[in-house]
């Protein structure tokens, strides 16, 4: 009776007339009231990532979610698992309260972090879709930092808007952070938008979009309140058979590419921002600079004026430069490229440069070729200064 009860209550929500700021609180309130009634949620959810300026979207994920209210959690205030929606059975990605749990089917293998590994004053994971929004619209409503908001009728829904205006981002793990300021300037605006059905009073789409990375999501298929939490156990959902390990906040892909010092630098062959093939081979500069990045990265972002006068410093037959591109695709790169005005080659990687350089997916790497392609040095991560001294040094003692 009580999951017919609060589902009845949701179908007969009015709707609202929303015309000022009065009315703006208390509309959310009532939104924020709604989401607090939902103790489980179960629903497929079409995710996108966009990288800033692009105007279609670098990924899409479609999983299924199964999520719970936890108040026994005190960081996230909830419990979840990720599947795959094909069955609804693959699972993903998991978190119970205590710990994450972490699949990788290729190689049968479950990793568990416990946020010990590296302690923050949060736990670096994506809420679940109705956590995330029931914090915004919490925080909306309470916070004392620099914000506007809006909410617009548009007919069948209304569109919340939340405009962040801190010196630093503003990030929710439950509820929001602030993010410590990185070692290079970032916009610290953050943006938050959701969609909202005037028939059940619930979001449906959320919009966040920060200066370096943009992500969206859309749920359907909502069932609420049919589960409970009592009865939910994350390892019920993990495959069997599957070795499991602790998880290690990136130290093996940083050991693994400093093993290719002096190796034979792995060749390749990609296409640059014109869709024209480009190998290692083709290169006939004295020294190679192979920078493997990610757009979205802020490191990286900040290391590009740095690059582009090292490209203007050295002739070509003494130099060269190359930007691989680790993280995003073709079109991507030819919008990032132009905003960046880059002036050395920027080309699309693909897995295999990533396994073959051994940077587990990580950037901002930098590996310094001689003339007989051997890997000098290997440099990860990017420090204003630091980094440039090091990469220059290592530059002269080659040529």
């Amino acid at each position: 009776m009580r999951t017919k009860a609060v589902l009845f209550f949701l179908l007969l929500l009015p709707v609202y007339v929303v015309n000022g700021q009065d009315d703006k609180r208390e509309y959310l309130k009532k939104v924020l009231d709604n989401l607090e009634q939902i103790k489980s949620a179960t629903y497929k959810v079409e995710g996108e990532v966009w990288n800033p300026g692009d105007t279609i979207p670098s990924s899409i994920r479609k999983y299924m979610v199964k999520e719970f209210d936890n108040p026994a959690d005190s960081t996230i205030g909830a419990s979840f698992v990720n599947l795959g929606t094909d069955d609804g059975k693959e699972f993903q990605f998991g978190y119970n309260g205590e710990v994450r749990v972490l699949v990788n089917h290729a190689v049968k293998e479950i990793k568990i972090d416990n946020f010990t590994t590296r302690p923050l004053p949060f736990r670096p994971l994506t809420p679940p879709f109705f956590n995330y929004c029931k914090n915004i619209v919490r925080y909306a409503l309470e916070t004392e930092d620099s914000i506007v908001t809006t909410l617009e009728d548009c007919g069948d829904y209304f569109h919340f808007k939340l405009v962040i205006n801190e010196d630093t981002q503003v990030e929710f793990f439950g509820k929001a952070y602030h993010m410590p300021p990185p070692p290079f300037y970032v916009e610290p605006t953050s943006i938050y938008e959701l969609w909202i059905h005037k028939s059940n009073g619930l979001p449906y789409k959320k919009r966040r979009a920060m200066s370096h990375n943009i992500s969206v999501e859309t749920c359907c298929n909502v069932e609420i309140n049919k589960e409970t939490i009592d009865r939910f156990d994350i390892f019920d959902y993990v495959p069997q058979g599957y070795e499991t390990k602790k998880y290690d906040y990136g130290a093996p892909s940083r050991n693994m590419a400093a093993n290719l010092t002096g190796k034979k630098a792995p060749e390749w062959t990609l296409n640059d921002i014109k869709e024209r093939p480009v190998s290692l081979s083709d290169l006939k500069s004295k020294v190679i600079l192979v920078n493997i990045t990610g757009i979205g990265c802020g490191a990286c972002q900040a290391s590009i004026p740095f690059l582009k006068e090292l490209k203007r410093k050295y002739q070509e037959e003494d130099f060269e430069l190359v930007a691989i591109e680790s993280w995003s695709r073709m079109h991507s790169l030819q919008n990032y490229a132009k905003r960046k005005e880059l002036n050395y080659i920027f080309l699309d990687g693909d897995d295999k440069v990533i396994e073959d350089y051994r940077t587990g997916g990580a950037a901002p790497y930098f590996f310094i070729l001689d003339k007989e392609r051997i890997i000098r040095k290997v440099i990860r991560g990017y420090g204003m200064g630091k980094t440039d001294k090091e990469i220059t040094e290592a530059i002269e003692e080659l040529l």
